[in-house]
């Protein structure tokens, strides 16, 4: 007797119905719950860490070495010492999408938000607003002028240069920002279900049972992965934001 393994599409797997609400005007639902204990815990990771304390303990002392990573290892990186005014804005950004990435290995929730795109492309149409605001703070009405005029180009070749950096700039660089994010989400996402949906179809009083291992072996391996997953893409994503904000505000050219 062949395997029966019935996969679900993926509207299911992406997709939870409201258990408050009238779904017309507002509701909540699985992945709204996840928002809701990203916002919560990051908070609370600052606000148990904001103690005075000479010799940090707890709290504080994974408050101040997250401070310490987001400031040096992003924000002193990208930007240099100007950097650090985006500090709490880059914190931010890191620990709501950490936060909201690491729920696929919660059980009972196991979903990361950013499998759904709207998180995505909201952070990345923020921090568009960001750097964009942070070029024309520096460069004034010359921003434009700085993002879609590069140094040395022929005047012959403006107008073709001139349109492709505007829309590599203004265009794609946030959709790509935005689809980064989304789909290594969601591609972990539907392997873990994948790796699920297969261990528990072998999972059955017939001969073929004993391959079980090997997708839960799969499973284990994956969870473990996204975990690494969880915090990369955050990493990534705030990075690039602070690299976007350098290039927008940079006066090498």
């Amino acid at each position: 007797m062949l395997l029966s393994a019935e996969f679900p599409p993926l509207s299911h797997i992406t997709n939870w119905s409201a258990f408050a609400g009238d779904g017309q005007i507002w509701e909540i639902n699985k992945i709204v719950l996840v928002y809701g204990f990203a916002v919560l815990f990051t908070i609370l990771l600052f606000t148990l860490g904001n103690k005075k304390k000479l010799v940090p303990t707890g709290a504080q002392n994974l408050a101040e070495m997250a401070v310490e990573f987001v400031e040096d290892g992003i924000a002193v990186e990208t930007m240099g010492k100007d950097g650090k005014k985006y500090v709490p804005f880059l914190m931010s950004l890191f620990f709501f999408i950490f936060f909201t990435n690491i729920f696929e290995v919660v059980p009972v929730i196991q979903m990361p938000a950013a499998a759904r795109i709207a998180m995505p492309m909201t952070l990345a149409l923020i921090a568009y607003v960001v750097y964009h605001g942070a070029g024309i703070r520096s460069h004034g009405f010359g921003y434009l002028k700085h993002a879609l005029v590069p140094p040395g180009v022929p005047v012959a070749l403006l107008p073709l240069v001139v349109l492709i950096e505007f829309v590599s700039k203004f265009l794609v660089q946030p959709f790509s920002h935005t689809v980064r994010l989304f789909a290594n989400l969601l591609a972990g996402h539907i392997l873990l279900v994948t790796f699920a949906v297969l261990t528990s179809a072998l999972i059955t009083p017939k001969w073929y049972a004993i391959f079980a291992p090997l997708p839960f072996a799969g499973v284990v391996f994956f969870t473990a992965f996204e975990v690494f997953v969880s915090f990369l893409q955050a990493y990534v994503f705030t990075l690039l934001t602070g690299v976007y904000i350098n290039a927008a505000q940079s006066h090498e050219h």
